[in-house]
């Protein structure tokens, strides 16, 4: 049984879905979705198929009154009571329990909520003007074609394709205050938008930044839903496998449990108190200490995850080191010179942006770094080409007649990206 529950997520997790992210969105939004629809299974079979409690009753019920018993106590809270209190006895605390119906429908909900980032992410990185799927796609192309002329057509189709968006996101006007807010977005991320070129790194930190929020949220609403300190579980069950105490606390996911009902009749009521096991607790024991770990795995991922994007993308210098090192690997610079170091520059800042930047770290991440140099080798020669015509500045933009030279251009003061 185990062996089919791997081999059937091996399978789900190896299909051919969407990639427009890296792993540890993923593991948010594929691989914990997988984990509680499978959850969502097992806990439903055995809450709506099987038998998902049992009471002991008196021996004058029939079968009739364990069936209505049964039935009773199932949609009626349980309580707990520790071994060393007596049923009925009265200033008991019972620890009432009311979550195990819900079970099912709560795993489903916040299998939703672990989605909701990566639509909100697909949906506004598509109207950004980029299909990003489309470019791990080709990218995977490269990296499998038999052919040279294969090769070359596919990164010719993404060279075009980021260049006609590199070109549609530059700001065509002028003035102090434009200039002040590119600085801004560059260095401060204060502004972040199409025409700034931030606007995708935005959005991708701001997913992130939502997958962290939400995976944090469902641990703490955990703690209302189940009564307890769900958010200090994990910890409680590891301090029981270092002492050697039992694993599980029977309050927290108790198997025996009591129930109390009337039975009205004509002119009396008769009270009863039976004691119940739920099967179905040791289905959601072990569910529950599972998300505890995963859940803190994802969140731990996801914090280091965004931190490192942060570092790679965020960080000018970063970024321009990042271009200049696939330039180096496909010997496209041959000299460290003071030209070409200003030209990588402006390649980078002017040309490239963040957003650049951030779809080329995309697609490696989905495919390999060599098929990102060979697009960046691709994307330079494209550069140089543009920039070399009369009329073009240096973020490769058509300024109009009577501009100034692209020799000239490259020798002026670079102050503006420095």
């Amino acid at each position: 049984m185990l062996t089919k529950v791997i081999s059937v997520i091996g399978t789900v997790a190896s299909a051919n879905t969407r990639n427009d992210d890296d792993l540890v969105d993923r593991l948010n939004h594929r691989y914990t979705v997988m984990f509680l629809f499978i959850f969502t299974a097992v806990v439903s079979t055995t809450q709506y198929v099987g038998t998902p409690i049992y009471c002991w009753c008196p021996a004058y019920f029939k079968s009739s009154h364990e069936s209505f018993t049964m039935d009773m106590c199932w949609v009626t809270n349980n309580y707990y009571l520790p071994t060393d209190e007596i049923a009925g006895q009265p200033g008991a605390l019972k620890a009432h329990l009311g979550y195990y119906q819900w079970v099912p429908i709560v795993l489903l909900i916040q299998a939703v909520f672990f989605f909701i980032p990566c639509c909100f992410w697909r949906i506004c990185a598509d109207r950004s003007g980029i299909n990003i799927y489309n470019l791990v796609e080709a990218a995977d192309t490269i990296q499998n074609a038999l052919y040279p002329e294969r090769r070359e057509k596919t990164i010719r189709y993404m060279i075009r394709h980021l260049d006609h968006y590199l070109d549609y996101q530059r700001e065509y006007r002028g003035g102090c205050c434009t200039t002040l807010k590119h600085c801004l977005s560059k260095r401060c991320f204060c502004l972040c938008g199409n025409r700034y070129g931030n606007y995708l790194m935005g959005l991708y930190f701001f997913t992130k930044l939502s997958y962290l929020v939400n995976v944090t949220a469902q641990l703490f609403a955990l703690n209302i839903i189940l009564g307890t300190d769900y958010h200090l579980y994990g910890i409680k069950v590891m301090m029981d496998l270092l002492t050697g105490g039992p694993v599980i606390e029977a309050p927290i996911f108790p198997r025996v449990t009591l129930c109390d009902f009337q039975i009205r009749q004509m002119g009396s009521v008769h009270r009863h108190t039976v004691q119940c096991v739920l099967p179905i607790n040791l289905f959601n024991e072990k569910i529950f200490i599972f998300l505890w770990f995963w859940y803190m795995f994802v969140s731990l991922s996801t914090v280091f995850s965004l931190c490192r994007w942060i570092w790679l993308v965020g960080v000018r210098h970063r970024r321009i080191y990042y271009i200049r090192k696939h330039l180096k690997i496909m010997d496209r610079l041959n000299r460290d010179s003071d030209r070409e170091r200003k030209l990588t520059l402006k390649f980078a800042e002017n040309y490239l942006k963040q957003d650049g930047i951030l779809v080329l770290k995309l697609v490696a991440k989905n495919s390999t770094e060599l098929v990102v140099a060979d697009i960046v080798a691709a994307l330079w020669d494209n550069y140089k080409e543009k920039i070399a015509k009369p009329g073009m500045d240096d973020s490769g933009r058509s300024y109009g007649r009577g501009g100034r030279g692209s020799q000239e251009r490259l020798n002026e003061d670079t102050a503006s990206v420095s």
